[in-house]
């Protein structure tokens, strides 16, 4: 049995208000994201209600009689004239299909990178966060549903081309541009035009996704995506359609074909009392991402708090998140993370070889890097992620 490390440093209350600060706005929901919160980059720009453009998407086939199939994520939603798909964004215009998001986010934010949360790609560092209205997802617990539920006339949004989404990201000294909150492959248009775009800037472009993506336009993806923190949420199919309305198997498709792609990934599994914390299936989520990811992949357990249509549970026990820690890394697991509890020495990132904590966290702040070149400034271990960008 691994035993939760100690970081030897204790926390006064004044910082652990503060490192619980980002968990507090992250359930405060929509509020947060909607247009005229987000002081600065927001009012430079356009902001209106409803639809400002649209972009025709390659992602579909056309059929019959004016009806077409979108070829995006797994539902393959087939639609007639005038209507759209279970994630509202995408409409059939005279059997065409349109994404109408392209350029109009209604969530525009700067971030840490280690909200996403990142823990192994550029520590310390901001990210530009998007997202627009939309989901293919209907998740109990979603704590951003007031836009993932929303369709884009419903939501204010930002008139926001690429090139200004890169821009703004030079502007406000952003190492990296985050596709979040909802999502983002229902955008994935916008996300491979931006990542064009960043790349020559040395931004990176990232997502957090939940993975429900068909192979063809992910792998168009991965030409321009530097890295993706996947919400593997369950390990059963029953899981994936009591909570989400979704299909497990694709998503351990999408793991599997980044992880081909030399996409760097991190997996967050956020465990619900009752639900999905059953200490075999934690086990056997765990084994799964050795067999088929490898031992070095990151796994964050995250702490559930009440919420959309699961307000009537409790938050996740800290014993619960911490057997889940314990038991991945008995498995094998080398860097495995406890998420949404500022404090816990299970935030800091761990030599494998000589125990040294390489990454010290309290939330979403950086205490201390003991790292050399992306290896333990003790033993010299290299530590898998993104230290640098080229």
């Amino acid at each position: 049995m691994h035993e939760i490390p100690s970081t030897g440093t204790g926390m006064n209350r004044r910082s652990f208000l503060g490192a619980c600060g980002g968990c507090a706005l992250a359930a405060a929901g929509a509020q947060l994201f909607f247009p005229g919160v987000f002081r600065g980059t927001a009012d430079a720009m356009e902001i209106r209600k409803g639809f400002i453009g649209a972009r025709l998407s390659p992602y579909f086939t056309a059929l019959s009689g004016g009806r077409v199939r979108c070829e995006l994520c797994p539902r393959r939603c087939e639609t007639e004239k005038g209507e759209r798909g279970y994630c509202r964004v995408r409409e059939n215009r005279d059997g065409k299909y349109y994404s109408l998001v392209f350029g109009n986010p209604c969530a525009v934010h700067v971030d840490p990178v280690e909200k996403k949360p990142f823990f192994h790609v550029l520590p310390s560092t901001a990210s530009f966060s998007i997202a627009t209205a939309g989901c293919n997802f209907d998740c109990k617990f979603c704590q951003n549903w007031e836009i993932s539920q929303a369709s884009p006339e419903d939501t204010l949004n930002y008139d926001f081309s690429p090139e200004q989404v890169v821009e703004k990201a030079l502007e406000y000294r952003c190492a990296s541009i985050a596709s979040t909150y909802v999502e983002p492959t229902i955008f994935i248009e916008y996300m491979i035009e931006i990542g064009k775009l960043a790349r020559p800037k040395h931004i990176l472009n990232v997502m957090h996704s939940n993975g429900y993506i068909n192979p063809g336009p992910l792998d168009d993806l991965c030409d321009h995506l530097d890295a993706a923190c996947i919400d593997l949420k369950g390990i059963t199919e029953q899981y994936y359609g009591d909570m989400t309305e979704g299909t497990l198997a694709p998503v351990l498709a999408t793991l599997k074909h980044l992880r081909r792609r030399s996409v760097h990934t991190e997996i967050v599994n956020l465990v619900i009392p009752g639900k999905n914390d059953d200490p075999e299936r934690i086990k056997e989520l765990s084994r799964w991402v050795l067999g088929e990811l490898g031992p070095e992949v990151p796994v964050h357990f995250s702490r559930f708090y009440p919420l959309y249509k699961l307000k009537s549970l409790e938050p996740t026990p800290v014993t619960t998140l911490e057997r889940a820690w314990s038991a991945a890394r008995d498995v094998g697991l080398k860097f495995v993370y406890i998420g949404n509890l500022p404090g816990h020495p299970a935030e800091n990132t761990l030599c494998p070889s000589c125990g040294r904590v390489v990454i010290e966290r309290v939330g979403y702040s950086i205490k201390k890097i003991s790292m050399n070149d992306g290896k333990c400034a003790g033993c010299g271990r290299r530590i898998p992620g993104i230290w640098k960008v080229a």
